[in-house]
């Protein structure tokens, strides 16, 4: 996509947010089926179904998708999007990858040690870049892709996940 064909698409986008703030907000969804056998849980993403299971740390045997593998991989995907949309929409060519990489201590979700955090530490995301941009522009780049990257921003700022639940009896 280049940045007239982007940017005419999202213009009347931003028209109508700006004209209706409530018609910015969206509810997005995901959801899940326990596995019948071992420990799984298979979700549907829109293009394929997922199974996701224990890492090898946490006993599983690698063969299903580790969420915190899954968590990376969203940054990385929405960090992508985000670069490259912006990147067409300043004129900046720009080719390469985008990795995230994370510090987990799974003695806290095996619940070993009440110390230790269950979830990331520490997560890093990197951009190895083949670009036109000058490194002023590079750097405007990548603080914009930061300031705008939903899963970024989610991850860095925080916030309260309701949980609920609804049960009935089985057999």
């Amino acid at each position: 996509m280049d940045r007239e064909t982007l940017r005419s698409v999202q213009q009347p986008l931003k028209q109508l947010y700006r004209e209706r703030p409530e018609a910015g907000t969206i509810l997005l969804k995901a959801s899940g089926t326990l596995g019948e056998e071992g420990l799984s849980c298979s979700v549907q993403t829109g293009r394929a179904m997922v199974e996701a299971g224990l890492h090898p740390a946490t006993g599983g045997d690698g063969s299903l998708a580790c969420s915190g593998d899954l968590l990376l991989q969203a940054l990385v995907a929405c960090a992508g999007v985000t670069l490259a949309a912006v990147a067409t929409n300043r004129s900046i060519a720009v080719s390469g990858t985008v990795r995230a990489e994370g510090d987990l201590d799974v003695r806290g979700t095996l619940g070993l040690d009440p110390e230790a955090p269950v979830g990331f530490r520490n997560i890093r995301l990197h951009f190895d870049l083949a670009t036109s941009a000058n490194a002023a522009e590079l750097k405007a780049l990548i603080d914009t892709t930061e300031q705008y990257c939903v899963v970024l921003q989610t991850l860095q700022a925080g916030l309260h996940v309701e949980v609920g639940s609804t049960a009935t009896t089985m057999g």
